[in-house]
């Protein structure tokens, strides 16, 4: 009965697998819990903007960490523009505030943005808010001292699907007076680019998509909007993550590299979707040192 396939060569209760990275890592809460319990110290150590309002919903909302050291450039510092994961339907921008022990002790601003969770909205307004998100941050850098002209975007999971699909965006059909270059660069972790099989799995119950919002939001069949030269793209991934979501980011990364898109792939050994993301917090770890680089900070 169950040896029907559903997607490529899976049956329901492989495909079911390869997707539910909480069962694949028992260990899930204890990683976020030791993640949640460094946030404290951050908020303490580093300079905040918190719980800034980009649009009229209570979940429109994103916290700004300011750079530990001053960058060189006078005209401000770099900005990260990070979005989190969760499966689109949980999370919360508090639970990533670890991050900024990463970029900013490089000079970069580092801007973590919260978002209304599907069932709440659906995929199409979720991925709109995360570009108002960008948008603000543009419009509004010079208020934080960042630089407008140097906006990159970086995600985990779900948000490494948002980072795709940011630099998928039109940005001068988006919203009247931003540049089509208003991203310089991006780095998406352990991400989603297919949503088909998504929609194929256990998730579909709580998620909902439809086939058109699978199609309107799957960046493997997208194509990038930089223009010449394209924006550079770090596709990165655990070693230890399954087999899946590995194809995701290999089949991704071939894709927007025959488009032109600089893609650089990066399978970070003994990690798995979830210690991954504490390779984004290490100033030191190779993940960081590969988006420092790209955002010229050494």
């Amino acid at each position: 009965m169950n040896s029907t396939t559903v997607f490529r060569d899976y049956g329901q209760e492989a495909l079911d697998a390869q997707y539910n990275n909480r069962a694949r890592v028992p260990e899930h809460q204890d990683i976020h819990a030791g993640y949640q319990a460094r946030a404290a110290g951050v908020v303490e150590k580093f300079e905040t903007r918190l719980d800034v309002s980009y649009g009229p919903s209570a979940e429109e909302a994103l916290d700004v960490y300011l750079p530990e050291n001053t960058p060189e450039n006078a005209q401000g510092a770099p900005i990260n523009v990070f979005l989190h994961g969760g499966y689109w339907f949980s999370r919360h921008k508090n639970d990533f505030r670890f991050l900024a022990q990463g970029l900013t002790r490089a000079g970069a601003v580092l801007v973590i943005v919260n978002y209304a969770l599907v069932p709440s909205v659906d995929l199409d307004e979720l991925v709109r808010q995360c570009r108002a998100a960008v948008a603000w941050t543009h419009g509004n850098a010079d208020t934080f001292g960042g630089d407008k002209e140097r906006i990159f975007v970086s995600g985990h999971s779900a948000g490494g699907h948002l980072t795709a699909m940011m630099m998928a965006t039109e940005w001068p059909a988006f919203a009247g007076g931003l540049p089509a270059d208003l991203i310089k660069g991006g780095c998406a972790i352990s991400g989603i680019y297919d949503l088909e099989p998504i929609r194929l799995t256990f998730m579909q119950e709580t998620l909902g998509f439809t086939p058109e919002q699978v199609e309107r939001n799957s960046p493997i069949g997208l194509t990038p909007t930089t223009p010449a030269p394209p924006a550079p793209m770090i596709v990165a991934a655990g070693g230890d993550e399954s087999e899946e979501f590995l194809r995701q980011s290999e089949t991704f990364t071939a894709q927007w590299a025959k488009e032109g898109v600089p893609c650089e792939m990066m399978v970070r050994p003994g990690f798995n979707h979830f210690t991954i993301l504490g390779e984004f917090a290490d100033p030191e770890s190779g993940l960081t040192r590969a988006v420092r680089k790209q955002m010229g900070l050494g």
